[in-house]
């Protein structure tokens, strides 16, 4: 008798630490989910706030893109701008990167200024590392395209250039590329920057040819 009563007490302590530790790995896989479950929450929170910043950011950018193209684009209709470069293409198909306080084409009224400086090295004719020539502008148009694009064409003519300009700024933005047809040899420049008024451009002018 003593001896089933031993065989069923060992048998209820072994059915007691068998259901204690289920019990305990439900409770712990319990906790564990609990945990993952707050993670979730946490990250699905973190990720809303920060699509809610970007999309709030973009509309600033598209504010602040808008507000300079309007700018821009009235510039160019009063002859009172900058266009500043931040990259210049030569006919050889050889691209730089540049410094746009000393790449640019800037008009003020009836004059122009092209300034192209793509040597931090040299201090070339201008003194900023390349060539600056200014003149006088004829036969000026400022039109709009169905796409939305405003379209600029000059010619310049001075003591140091001959060229025919012309400017596309995309709409939307105060982005533009620039292209400058010398007159009297085939040494077409490419340019790509930004369209500014006159006012607010920080351009470096180096000396004239």
């Amino acid at each position: 008798m003593k001896n089933i009563l031993k065989i069923s007490l060992m048998v209820l302590i072994a059915g007691l630490s068998t259901f204690a530790s289920s019990a305990y790995a439900q409770s712990g896989s319990n906790a564990r989910a609990e945990k993952r479950q707050k993670a979730m929450s946490a990250w699905h929170d973190d990720m809303a706030k920060f699509r809610a910043r970007s999309e709030q950011d973009r509309q600033l950018a598209e504010l602040a893109d808008s507000l300079a193209s309007i700018q821009a684009a009235a510039a160019l209709q009063n002859r009172d701008f900058v266009f500043e470069a931040d990259n210049v293409t030569f006919k050889n198909g050889m691209m730089n990167f540049v410094n746009s306080t000393t790449n640019f084409i800037s008009v003020k009224g009836n004059r122009a200024v092209v300034q192209i400086s793509p040597s931090s090295f040299a201090s070339g004719p201008n003194g900023l590392g390349g060539v600056t020539v200014d003149g006088m502008i004829s036969g000026m148009s400022v039109v709009k395209d169905k796409k939305g694009r405003t379209n600029l064409s000059m010619n310049v003519m001075g003591l140091g250039i001959n060229a025919q300009i012309e400017i596309y700024m995309y709409p939307g933005t105060n982005r533009a590329s620039a292209t400058v047809y010398p007159n009297f040899n085939s040494n077409t420049v490419w340019l790509e920057g930004t369209v500014v008024p006159y006012e607010n451009s920080d351009v470096i002018e180096g000396s004239s040819l």
